[in-house]
């Protein structure tokens, strides 16, 4: 037989996800927490998205002066 998990994991959608929940059972207070959430979260791959451009940059440069 086989491991199941052996196989791909099917990938999730985590924004279309976000878009699906339901918002109108929140009080001003979660809505808030959850802007914040987001915000922060945004910011982290923005960081994580200019690390990448630098590095990248940085291989590029190296392999065109090779």
């Amino acid at each position: 037989m086989f491991d199941e998990s052996d196989l791909p994991r099917k990938k999730v959608d985590l924004s279309a996800e976000l878009a699906r929940e339901d918002l109108d059972h929140l009080s001003i207070a979660e809505l808030d927490a959850r802007i914040a959430a987001l915000e922060a979260e945004l910011a982290r791959t923005r960081a994580k998205r200019s690390g990448a451009a630098a590095f990248r940059n940085a291989a590029d440069a190296l392999f065109r002066k090779g």
